[in-house]
């Protein structure tokens, strides 16, 4: 499985969430709303999730095992930093 596309979508606002991507994984199936967030310890990503019953939220989407979580949040990251010195869209 290969990261074929990025879209990063920068958030103007302050606070902990900096942009919410999309990527396309083999330039067949494509996941939306991963969330870039500046944690304690640095950038991190948040796959697409939703609120359940409970008021927890539960992952809509996600990597099964680490290896493909560092890869593809690797690969965020290092989007993201390119965005960063791209101007804001209005």
């Amino acid at each position: 499985m290969k990261v074929t596309d990025v879209r990063v979508r920068k958030i103007a606002k302050e606070g902990k969430m900096k942009a919410i991507v999309s990527i396309t994984l083999d330039e067949e199936f494509v996941v939306h709303d991963i969330k870039v967030i500046e944690g304690d310890r640095g950038l991190f990503i948040a796959m697409p999730s939703r609120k359940v019953s409970e008021g927890e939220y539960r992952d809509i989407a996600h990597p099964i095992n680490s290896f493909t979580r560092e890869a593809i949040q690797k690969v965020i990251l290092e989007s993201y930093e390119k965005a960063l010195l791209e101007p804001m869209e209005e």
